[in-house]
C-alpha cells in the first residue's frame, strides 16, 4: 500500500479518510488545519477508503492526559475491504518510528478491556503489538503506551479518572476532531427537543477545554443525571433508547 501525508499543503484538494462527504469533512478540516503547526500528523493510504493514522504530541493532545513527552495516536482506523491486509500493522510502525526519531518517550492511545469500545482502538491487538496499560479510568477505559525509552509513562488527571458531572439530564461534550459529531449532534439535539428529553450539548473548542474534561474522551461523551453513559457517538434512536423511549 502508498500512503500520503495530509498536511497544509494539500488539506483542501484531499480526501481524508474518516470522512468521505464533503460536508462531514469541513469542521474537520477546519480543526486539522490548526493542529498541523502544533505537530499533528495525518497519514492515510493512497487508495479512497477507512485507512488512516492521525496522531499529535501529547502536550497537544485533546484528552486530559498528562504531559510526558509522548505521541498520543488520536485515531488509527482501518475498515471495511482495507481490512486485514496488514495496513494497520503498518500505520501504527509508521508513528511509533516518527515517534522515535522525533524523540519521544514513546506512543500512547485510548482503549478499553474486555469488549472493544466503539471508537476505541482494539485492546487484544494493542496488547498483541507490545502496548501496555498506563492507566484506567472508572468507566473502564484505559490509556495504553507503547515505551521507546525509560521515564514515567503518561497518565489521565483525576477529573478524567473518574468521570461524573453535577448536572441532571443528559449532557454532552463533543468537538470537532470527528467528523461524526457534525452530522450526528444536531439530529440529538433535534429528537431530544421533539420528545422533551432534557439535554445540555457542550460544544469544546478549545484544547485547554478538553484537557480538562471529565471523561478521557473529548470527541463525544454523553452523561445521564451526572453519570457517563458512553462515548460512541449515538443516532437519533440509540439516543432515545438511553432515554427509554422506543423509537420504531
Amino acid at each position: 500500500m502508498n500512503y500520503i501525508i495530509i498536511n497544509k499543503d494539500n488539506i483542501d484538494t484531499e480526501h481524508i479518510c474518516c470522512a468521505m462527504s464533503n460536508k462531514k469533512s469541513l469542521q474537520k478540516k477546519e480543526w486539522l488545519k490548526e493542529r498541523f503547526d502544533e505537530g499533528l500528523v495525518f497519514y492515510r493510504s493512497e487508495e479512497r477508503g477507512k485507512c488512516f493514522i492521525e496522531y499529535i504530541p501529547d502536550q497537544y493532545a485533546w484528552i486530559p492526559i498528562t504531559s510526558n513527552n509522548y505521541m498520543y495516536i488520536n485515531c488509527l482506523w482501518v475498515s471495511g475491504s482495507m481490512k486485514g491486509h496488514g495496513y494497520s500493522s503498518e500505520l501504527l510502525n509508521f508513528c511509533i518510528e516518527d515517534a522515535r526519531q522525533k524523540g519521544y518517550k514513546g506512543v500512547c492511545i485510548l482503549s478499553s478491556k474486555g469488549r472493544k469500545k466503539e471508537f476505541l482502538s482494539d485492546y487484544k491487538y494493542l496488547t498483541h503489538k507490545g502496548f501496555k496499560i498506563a492507566d484506567e479510568s472508572d468507566n473502564g477505559i484505559v490509556l495504553m503506551y507503547f515505551p521507546l525509552s525509560e521515564g514515567n509513562p503518561p497518565e489521565f488527571k483525576e477529573c478524567a479518572k473518574h468521570p461524573h458531572i453535577n448536572e441532571q439530564g443528559f449532557v454532552l461534550y463533543y468537538t470537532d476532531q470527528c467528523p461524526f459529531t457534525y452530522y450526528w449532534v444536531p439530529r440529538i439535539e433535534e429528537v431530544a427537543k421533539e420528545y422533551n428529553i432534557p439535554l445540555k450539548t457542550i460544544h469544546i473548542t478549545t484544547r485547554e477545554q478538553a484537557q480538562n474534561l471529565p471523561t478521557p474522551v473529548s470527541t463525544y461523551a454523553l452523561f445521564k443525571d451526572g453519570e457517563f453513559l458512553t462515548q460512541g457517538i449515538l443516532n437519533e434512536k440509540k439516543f432515545l433508547k438511553y432515554a427509554g423511549i422506543d423509537m420504531q
